[in-house]
């Protein structure tokens, strides 16, 4: 379903982060990434947010079994951009559909064409288009009982200032400034979530 709105409908789903993003670099100068991957239940909604780099596939699955899912189950996984580190380990959720800002695929060939802004994966989970570090950024918004969730990667971690491997700054700023004017916190692409205050980088 696609809406106009910028605010989750609801605030019925439960988010939980499996694994927190980083980047880091041994002594070496070798250089280790993770994303943020993310589960989020709203209903029959399984949603995993950027099913990306890990260290390993079993820091996203032993997570997720130990809130009683299987990756067969999960119903949708949702790309915040393009990027592998994002996105390398979608294959593990054979069943779901799979959102990024212009298309949803499903069962093996299925390309359905549509633009991400205003999708509503559920009640609680709202898809904005947020083009910033890549022109094809989308932000998930999910209303839960403690307020708004932002899974984006418009901040790497609560320090990302500036990104300096944004496609576009000018828009990069102006949509954080749209997601903080919903969000009560942020699960950021490469780092630990964060609650959203005046210190918040715009």
């Amino acid at each position: 379903m696609t809406t106009s709105n910028s605010r989750p409908a609801q605030s019925t789903a439960e988010v939980f982060v499996l694994a927190d993003g980083y980047v880091r670099a041994d002594p070496d100068g070798t250089r280790h990434v993770g994303s943020s991957v993310s589960f989020i239940r709203d209903g029959d909604a399984l949603v995993i947010v950027d099913p990306g780099f890990q260290a390993s596939q079993e820091l996203i699955i032993s997570p997720l079994a130990a809130l009683g899912v299987v990756p067969d189950q999960i119903t949708d996984v949702v790309f915040s951009h393009h990027h592998p580190d994002h996105t390398l380990n979608a294959a593990l959720f054979p069943n779901a559909r799979f959102h990024d800002n212009w298309a949803m695929y499903h069962t093996g060939d299925i390309w359905v064409s549509r633009p991400a802004e205003g999708v509503e994966l559920a009640p609680s989970i709202l898809l904005i288009e947020t083009p910033g570090h890549t022109p094809q950024d989308i932000t998930t918004l999910v209303g839960t009982s403690d307020g708004i969730v932002a899974f984006t990667h418009l901040w790497t971690s609560v320090a990302a200032v500036e990104d300096p491997l944004a496609s576009d700054s000018a828009a990069l700023h102006a949509n954080r400034v749209r997601v903080l004017s919903v969000a009560n916190r942020i699960v950021p692409g490469h780092g630990v979530p964060f609650d959203v205050d005046e210190s918040t980088p715009r």
